[in-house]
């Protein structure tokens, strides 16, 4: 695979209101046509939450209604073994996504992009899926050491599968691991230690071939994250640029080693908000979050070498003509950060 440069180029994160996959795949066309990412649909069917997306084939697991939970009162060993058959064969067509779970990938599978430079990804994080996923007495699976490493081995299947099909459209991949936990890490709510968060998205991350992202929407240790082996950190930068300011050192590192920065400007929990903001009043929140950086010594030309722009997290929550100003926006950012740089399209 060929270096892949960032270049402020506009990317997202994936999820987006609508119910028309052929719909959400034009508008990521149209406002991502340098990195287009598959949508996800949540609103089209509750197969597409976040957390039952990837589900199928997991040992035990129960769907009723808009409920997703593991029963551990059944005899979970014949799906253990099968899945941990599947991981030492390295057979991704047992951890398949299904069309039902995802009308937006295979819709994108379809689509015709025009010269791409890569195409994007995600998956749901070992960390944010098992502690979602309840049992039949709502403990999270991610406290159950058993369920906690098939929960990782079964993530990493489902993502080695996605990107070996999103290969077909382009030989670079992005697949972002979507962890909306981690602003949960270190508080009284998640009873896990830094070796065992690491290794879980260790285990996920070992089966991406191409680009490796970590995305988290709200504050978080950045240190653990910048510590793994992700070349993407995706941040709220709209409302956290400051925190991860608080990590110099670690950034410096990240960056020496060709890590790359998506910078989330665009916000996208906040209609309201995201309706307020322009072209330039981003642009100028963008060039003060990297200056945060600067002043803590940070390179600028190492920062200028590696961001990415793009909202702040999934665009889900939104109405459709917000989500579509939040991407108009977000390419626009883009262009214009190119344009001062004489970064030519």
């Amino acid at each position: 695979m060929s270096r892949f440069s960032p270049e402020f180029l506009p990317l997202a994160l994936g999820s987006l209101p609508h119910t028309d996959p052929r719909e959400a795949c034009d508008l990521v066309r149209r406002c991502l046509p340098r990195i287009p990412a598959w949508p996800q649909l949540p609103r089209r069917t509750f197969l597409e939450n976040m957390y039952v997306q990837f589900s199928e084939g997991f040992p035990g697991l129960v769907l009723e209604e808009d409920r997703i939970y593991v029963d551990r009162r059944r005899d979970l060993d014949p799906g253990l073994e099968r899945l941990y058959v599947a991981y030492l064969e390295n057979d991704l067509e047992a951890c398949a996504v299904s069309a039902q779970y995802a009308a937006g990938l295979f819709e994108f599978l379809a689509t015709r992009f025009d010269a791409p430079l890569a195409v994007k990804g995600h998956v749901t994080g070992p960390i944010s899926w098992g502690l979602t996923v309840v049992d039949q007495d709502r403990r999270p699976v991610l406290y159950d050491e058993v369920l906690a490493d098939a929960v990782a081995k079964h993530l990493r299947l489902k993502a080695a599968w996605q990107e070996k099909r999103l290969k077909r459209l382009h030989p670079t991949t992005i697949l972002f691991v979507d962890e909306p936990y981690m602003s949960a890490y270190g508080s009284a709510y998640v009873a896990l230690n830094r070796d065992q968060v690491i290794t879980l998205l260790e285990e996920v991350l070992a089966g991406i071939v191409g680009l490796k992202g970590v995305h988290c929407c709200g504050n978080t240790d950045w240190s653990l994250l910048l510590s793994t082996s992700v070349d993407i950190l995706s941040l709220d930068a709209y409302e956290y640029a400051e925190a991860l300011s608080l990590y110099p050192q670690e950034v410096n590192a990240f960056l020496k080693r060709g890590g790359m920065i998506a910078w989330g400007i665009v916000p996208a929990q906040d209609e309201e908000a995201l309706m307020g903001e322009t072209v330039e009043s981003l642009v100028l929140k963008l060039e003060e979050a990297m200056a945060m950086l600067v002043r803590k010594r940070v390179p600028l030309d190492d920062l200028l070498a590696a961001s990415l722009v793009s909202p702040s997290c999934g665009l889900r929550t939104l109405s459709v003509p917000a989500a579509e100003r939040a991407l108009e926006l977000t390419a626009a950012v883009s262009e214009t950060m190119r344009e001062r740089l004489g970064i030519l399209c």
